[in-house]
């Protein structure tokens, strides 16, 4: 018995000096991954100063692109996350007052970090999804970035978002915690969408909806929330929208309830910013939707 018990105790041991070994050596894996420096070359946009173009993007910030769900409603930025084992997640202050990122960001810095996913210091903006934004045209972006600059100041100091050691080990095997491993930087840049209550426009428009519903809108584990966190459904015909009519998707957009009556929850589907768009765009989004295969759900 006495020597059963010493070989269970010598493979635990083992077992455990394994299971630290390969935490440590992904811990350092996932280190190096987020001090890399990406060298990206960064084509301008014109950034436009008429107020057509300011209101343009405050409208993109605002119904679109959803910004401040989390850089919050006047774009001051918040400490969303403190956790000593997973990291600190503080989206930036927005604007020019103390501590926002107007006092030292030039345009391309803008387009670096909303295109491309990159801060100013070269290395992977974190828990930023600029995978999706990466797909906004240069008028649109060139639109929010004017937008971006015209906010009133807001102080507000921050702590750097940063990951811990948890985080860090994750990142050793999943790479996809950094926004700038995501995005194909020497890809052609967006062609400028033509606004109108078209499929095209629609499929343009609804580059924000894959952030949670996934590339193929058929679902699945929603990125950033808590593992028992509800799953995005599956949104092209194959789930339940196939069913709507093309008023009770604009209504369920408008007003937080399916037509069978479910309340969606505002904290995983922010459809009170989907509430700013226009009709044009709600319709040019459902055709696009319903010129989707029908899909399984990927969940």
């Amino acid at each position: 018995m006495k020597r059963i018990l010493k070989w269970i105790g010598i493979v635990s041991g083992g077992l455990i000096g394994l299971i630290l070994i390969a935490a440590v050596t992904l811990y350092f894996i996932g280190t190096a991954k987020i001090n890399k420096n990406f060298e990206v070359q960064v084509a301008e946009v014109i950034v436009p100063t008429d107020q057509a173009a300011i209101e343009r993007g405050e409208h993109f910030v605002e119904a679109i692109a959803f910004c401040q769900k989390c850089h919050t409603q006047n774009l001051g930025g918040e400490v969303a996350d403190d956790d000593p084992l997973f990291g600190v997640n503080a989206p930036r202050n927005l604007t020019s007052g103390r501590g926002g990122i107007g006092e030292t960001f030039s345009d391309i810095d803008y387009v670096r970090a909303i295109r491309h996913g990159i801060g100013q210091d070269g290395k992977s903006l974190l828990f930023m999804p600029t995978e999706i934004y990466s797909k906004i045209s240069d008028a649109d972006l060139g639109a929010i970035i004017a937008y971006l600059k015209s906010l009133p100041p807001v102080n507000n100091e921050l702590p750097d978002t940063s990951l811990g050691i948890l985080a860090r080990i994750l990142a050793g095997v999943d790479s996809s915690v950094l926004s700038a491993n995501l995005i194909d930087h020497d890809a052609p840049r967006p062609a400028e969408p033509v606004p109108g209550v078209t499929r095209d426009y629609g499929e343009y428009l609804a580059f924000s909806c894959s952030r949670c519903h996934g590339d193929n809108l058929a679902g699945g584990t929603v990125g950033g929330f808590e593992p028992d966190a509800p799953k995005a459904p599956n949104i092209t015909p194959g789930g339940a929208p196939g069913n709507w009519t093309q008023a009770q998707f604009v209504s369920t957009l408008r007003g937080g309830v399916t037509p069978s009556g479910k309340v969606l929850d505002r904290e995983f589907m922010p459809w009170l910013y989907f509430t700013r768009m226009t009709d044009d765009e709600l319709n040019a989004i459902w055709l696009y939707l319903e010129s989707l295969p029908a899909r399984e759900f990927e969940g």
